[in-house]
């Protein structure tokens, strides 16, 4: 019976999912001159998955890209019974600033994290940590976050040139000045279609005149552009 007992404690302790797990995730802007709009910060079940790259964007994946919209991510999420903290920031993350989420214990079921809010301005960037597998382990974890283009707007880089809302580099009343005015249009670009990486901004030096809204010397931006700790205790 003892024998029994001991060896039945030794195969919980080689199971860790067996055993609660708390779970806190840091958002860093890596950013040198754009904004993170509210993030949505869930763990959910794998098969929760908001996108997947090559394939197009759904409504609610355009909206988080086009005008920072997560309420239909987050409806998604709750649907699924996700643990998730909308907006941990209250707003927009600043270049260089950090924001913390705290999951607790997500629950069995929800096995994966995602990350995922706009990139201020743009026409359709968004970051995203995409449905990776939490760790089980306690410790910290560190991931290295792109920024994705939604394929719903071509980049052209001019204020107010999309459709809905916030698309087309209109920018939050914080941000405005730091838009221009009078760019004409980065030529030749077109929506995509797909969800893919982000090439980045171009920008240039004029805000009144120029192909682009967007100051080269502020907004040009490479990826990664954020960091991703996972603390597991």
């Amino acid at each position: 019976m003892k024998k029994s007992l001991i060896a039945g404690l030794v195969a919980l302790a080689a199971c860790p999912s067996l055993f609660a797990a708390s779970y806190k995730v840091e958002v860093q802007n890596l950013t040198r001159g754009v904004y993170f709009a509210p993030l949505l910060v869930s763990a959910h079940p794998a098969t929760a998955k908001l996108f997947t790259s090559g394939m197009p964007a759904s409504t609610n994946i355009q909206s988080v890209a086009e005008r920072g919209d997560i309420a239909g991510v987050t409806a998604d999420m709750m649907g699924v019974t996700a643990k998730s903290v909308a907006n941990p920031a209250e707003g927009l993350l600043n270049p260089g600033a950090s924001t913390m989420a705290d999951l607790g214990e997500p629950g069995a079921a929800n096995t994966n994290l995602t990350v995922i809010g706009m990139i201020v301005p743009s026409n359709d960037g968004f970051i995203a940590l995409n449905n990776i597998a939490l760790p089980t382990t306690a410790g910290t974890y560190i991931y290295m976050v792109n920024g994705y283009d939604a394929g719903t707007e071509g980049n052209d880089e001019i204020r107010g040139s999309g459709a809905q809302g916030m698309a087309g580099f209109g920018v939050p009343a914080p941000l405005d000045d730091m838009v221009g005015h009078g760019g004409t249009g980065i030529p030749g670009v077109t929506a995509e279609g797909f969800i893919h990486i982000h090439p980045g901004h171009i920008g240039d030096q004029d805000k009144t005149v120029g192909t682009s809204d967007l100051d080269s010397g502020i907004h040009r931006w490479l990826n990664p552009v954020a960091r991703v700790i996972v603390t597991v205790q």
